[in-house]
C-alpha cells in the first residue's frame, strides 16, 4: 500500500483512478480495459509530480526525506556493494540495531560500508530504534572506522536520522562523548570518507558520520543542525512555525550546496527517490565510484588535508592551503591581497587614524 504526504492528494486520485481502470472486473461482472484512459491518465500523473516536485518549499521537502516508503541503507547497501559481511558490537557494551556496518566491495574495490537504518515496518522501526543511534553504534562505527584506516580501506557512510538516540541510558554511557569520538575519528582518516544523507541527516548524530572528504544528497534530503520543529520550539515557541523554521535554516541540498557545505547533490526521479528505488541506487553507485576515482593518485597526507581544508574554509571564500615556506606541511588561511589590506587597516586602525588626520590638518593648513 502507497503512502501519500498531504500534498500529494491529487496524485492519489488520479492513481487510484489508474488502478479502478486497470480492474477487468466492473459493475456489470468483466469488461473491456480503457488503455487509451489508463496511458492519458498516466500521463496526467507524471505532470502532476513533476510540477508538484518541483516547487516544493523547505517543509514540504522535509516531509519527502521523512516518507515512510523512501529507501533505506538497508537497500542501498543490498544493490550497490557485493559480498558484503557483517560486523557487530562495540567491545564495551552491545551491538546497536540502528546501525548496519561491514566490509563489502564495489567494482572488486574494498570499503567500509557504514548505514544509519531506520527500519521499513513498524516491527523494524522499533528494533532500529528509528535510526537512532546510541553510544555503542557511534563506538562501533570508530572500531570499524580505525580498522578500515590501518588497511587503508575507503568509508563509505549512509545518513539517515532524525538525530541521537536522547534517552537518559545513552546519556548515561556516554552519548556526548562517543558522537565526538567518532567525529575526530572522521576527520583524521587517512582514506577517502564519502557520506551519503538519503534521507534526514539530523543534528550530531548525523554529523558524527558526515565529517567527510565529500558529502553527497540526494534531492529530497535534508541536513540541519537540528529539526525544523525542534528550531520553531525555540525560537518561536510554537511547533506549528516549522515552515518558517525550515525555510530559514537552509537545509536543503540545494541550499547547503550552494553555501559549500556539501560537495554534490544527486536528481531523484519523478515524484522521489521511493518512487523509482532501482534508478537511484545506480545514480548512488555511479556516484560513490567517481568520487572514489579523484582520491586513487592522492597521498595519506593529500587525503587527510583535503578533509581539514574542506571543514576549514567553510564560511570563508579562500579557505586553507599549505603553506610554501612550511617544512612540516601545515594548512595556512589563504588571503587575497584586498581581504590582507582590510585586515590590517582594522589591526592598526589608531595609527591609521592618526595619519588621516595628519593628512586632513595638513591639507587645510596649506588651503588657508
Amino acid at each position: 500500500m502507497k503512502n501519500y504526504l498531504e500534498f500529494e492528494k491529487e496524485i492519489k486520485a488520479l492513481e487510484e483512478e489508474v488502478e479502478g481502470l486497470k480492474n477487468p472486473f466492473g459493475s456489470e461482472g468483466i469488461s473491456e480495459v480503457d488503455t487509451k484512459k489508463i496511458k492519458t491518465t498516466q500521463e496526467e500523473i507524471n505532470e502532476k509530480l513533476k510540477d508538484t516536485y518541483k516547487n516544493l518549499n523547505s517543509w514540504q521537502k522535509t516531509l519527502v526525506a521523512r516518507h515512510e516508503d523512501r529507501p533505506r541503507a538497508k537497500f542501498y547497501i543490498e544493490r550497490i556493494f557485493n559480498q558484503f559481511t557483517l560486523l557487530s558490537g562495540d567491545r564495551f557494551f552491545g551491538d546497536d540495531k540502528s546501525v548496519i556496518a561491514g566490509f563489502g566491495l564495489i567494482n572488486n574495490k574494498s570499503v567500509l560500508v557504514i548505514g544509519q537504518e531506520k527500519g521499513e515496518d513498524l516491527n523494524s522501526r522499533i528494533k532500529r530504534n528509528f535510526g537512532m543511534m546510541s553510544p555503542e553504534g557511534y563506538r562501533k562505527c570508530s572500531r570499524l572506522m580505525k580498522l578500515a584506516d590501518r588497511f587503508q580501506i575507503p568509508v563509505i557512510t549512509f545518513v539517515d536520522t532524525p538525530g541521537a538516540y536522547p534517552g537518559i541510558g545513552a546519556e548515561q554511557r556516554g552519548q556526548a562523548s562517543a558522537i565526538a569520538h567518532s567525529i575526530e575519528i572522521s576527520m583524521a582518516l587517512t582514506v577517502p570518507n564519502i557520506s551519503i544523507i538519503i534521507g534526514e541527516g539530523g543534528s550530531g548524530g548525523a554529523i558524527a558520520l558526515a565529517s567527510s572528504n565529500k558529502i553527497i544528497m540526494l534531492e529530497n534530503s535534508i541536513f540541519s543542525v537540528i529539526s525544523p520543529e525542534g528550531c520553531a520550539s525555540i525560537l518561536w515557541r510554537d511547533p506549528s512555525k516549522s515552515l518558517q523554521a525550515a525555510e530559514a535554516m537552509k537545509m536543503t541540498a540545494k541550499d547547503l550546496l550552494k553555501l559549500g557545505i556539501i560537495d554534490e547533490v544527486i536528481p531523484e526521479p519523478i515524484g522521489g527517490a521511493h518512487r523509482n528505488p532501482e534508478t537511484i541506487a545506480d545514480d548512488i553507485k555511479h556516484s560513490i565510484v567517481k568520487n572514489l576515482r579523484e582520491f586513487e593518485s592522492l597521498s595519506k597526507d593529500e587525503i587527510y588535508d583535503h578533509r581539514k581544508s574542506k571543514f576549514l574554509k567553510i564560511g570563508r571564500d579562500q579557505g586553507f592551503g599549505k603553506s610554501i615556506d612550511s617544512d612540516k606541511g601545515v594548512l595556512s588561511y589563504s588571503e587575497t591581497i584586498i581581504d590582507k589590506w582590510k585586515s590590517n587597516i582594522v589591526k592598526n586602525k589608531l595609527i591609521y587614524t592618526g595619519l588621516s588626520l595628519i593628512l586632513i590638518a595638513s591639507i587645510l593648513t596649506i588651503i588657508y
